[in-house]
């Protein structure tokens, strides 16, 4: 690619929010067409498609009840569905950025790909099968960091791409702002992390009773324990699929619509489904977050299942007969829960958008949206998993 015509591109398209949900993904590589422009992105993609396919196709869940031989199947599973959607987005991009349309148009007479003495097909199968290899090696030390290292690697790759956009903006604000400005998004994002923090943490416990039983000699059962469940069950999923659903459009009028005689449909979709500041696209991004986690939530959470562990077990809930009055108190409590869960998701999305629209804040406001509970949980994850490695280390002076 031609670097200094890419550089000036980025430059006049960073602020527009084009493709925000994956250049945040990428640490800002997707724009510059780098090796490892499409970062971390298709490997979510196929996690998000395997984990919805398994509960529709009775192969996979076969292979993930399995235990740790199913999940390790699933895993290569995943491999090869990365390295396939991988090619298939690096294919859409290159042609996007040969045709011109990559940066929407803002630059078209400055040319990505230069036209060199090489076939045109084989610039761009180099260009695909680099950013394949890209994604193929990032996802290999994804996964290194997860046998070697603590936390889940690719959570953890994440949160270094998310977290290291931070600085840069600070430094911004700094620049062109008054450092009173500074001061006040400080104190807003500590403000906006502890609220997160409260409510990732936040959990509703359903107390459950196991009846005695005999076995051989010995007695067993009769402890008490919970289930616990979350308030946000579905994590950051529901902002992925609501962000991914309405790039849609987007993407229909880069491919489709006419700048020169622009059609109306054409005209709606960049006058409300395309600028966040826009009163529509924030109402339309609400009511998607808030479907997709319920949507989420029924395929993950299965409460019949929950219901049918606890009855093999012994199980039960104090004052609820075990089977199926179990399996309906659960559906009934994890519905109301949901609420409270799916309305913080929606106004901790549209805290970018609001910044946005009311003083002025650049598309990569970082204290809100996807970025800041992405952050959030990784970071209270991997705290809990360090936890949990000290206390194996020192298991034995800590019970004296």
């Amino acid at each position: 690619v031609n670097v200094p015509n890419v550089q000036e591109c980025f430059e006049a398209t960073k602020d527009s929010g084009l493709y925000g949900l994956i250049n945040l993904f990428s640490g800002g590589a997707l724009l510059q067409l780098t090796v490892f422009a499409l970062g971390i992105m298709p490997y979510i993609t196929a996690s998000i498609i395997l984990q919805l396919l398994t509960v529709v196709i009775p192969r996979l869940e076969l292979l993930k009840k399995e235990g740790q031989s199913g999940q390790a199947k699933i895993t290569q599973y995943t491999r090869y569905l990365t390295l396939g959607l991988a090619v298939l987005q690096s294919s859409a991009f290159v042609a996007l950025a040969r045709s011109g349309q990559l940066f929407s148009g803002l630059c078209p007479n400055t040319p990505v790909i230069p036209q060199t003495g090489l076939p045109n097909w084989l610039t761009l199968v180099t260009l695909v099968i680099t950013m394949t290899a890209g994604t193929g090696v990032v996802m290999w030390l994804g996964e290194l960091v997860t046998d070697r290292g603590v936390g889940n690697g690719m959570s953890v790759l994440i949160f270094t791409t998310v977290i290291s956009q931070m600085a840069g903006y600070m430094v911004d604000v700094y620049d062109s702002k008054h450092i009173v400005v500074l001061l006040v998004v400080a104190v807003v994002a500590i403000a906006i992390v502890a609220f997160v923090v409260f409510m990732e943490q936040a959990q509703r416990r359903i107390p459950v009773q196991y009846a005695k039983r005999m076995v051989g000699r010995k007695m067993y059962g009769g402890t008490s324990t919970y289930i616990p469940l979350k308030v946000n069950q579905a994590g950051v999923i529901p902002v992925i699929f609501a962000s991914s659903l309405l790039y849609i459009p987007q993407l229909m009028s880069s491919l489709f619509g006419n700048q020169n005689h622009p059609q109306g449909w054409y005209t709606w979709v960049n006058t409300y489904l395309v600028r966040g500041d826009s009163p529509i696209y924030m109402l339309t991004f609400f009511a998607l977050i808030i479907f997709f986690t319920y949507f989420y939530v029924a395929i993950t959470f299965n409460p019949t299942e929950v219901a049918d562990n606890m009855k093999k077990y012994g199980g039960f809930i104090p004052g609820i007969r075990a089977g199926r009055p179990t399996a309906e108190y659960l559906n009934y409590v994890i519905t109301r829960i949901t609420v409270p869960g799916a309305l913080y998701l929606a106004i901790v999305s549209l805290i970018p958008l609001i910044a946005i629209a009311a003083i002025g804040a650049d598309q990569n406001f970082p204290f809100g949206g996807t970025s800041i509970l992405i952050i959030v949980g990784v970071g209270l994850e991997t705290v809990k998993q360090i936890e949990a490695q000290l206390q194996q280390r020192h298991y034995e002076g800590f019970l004296r």
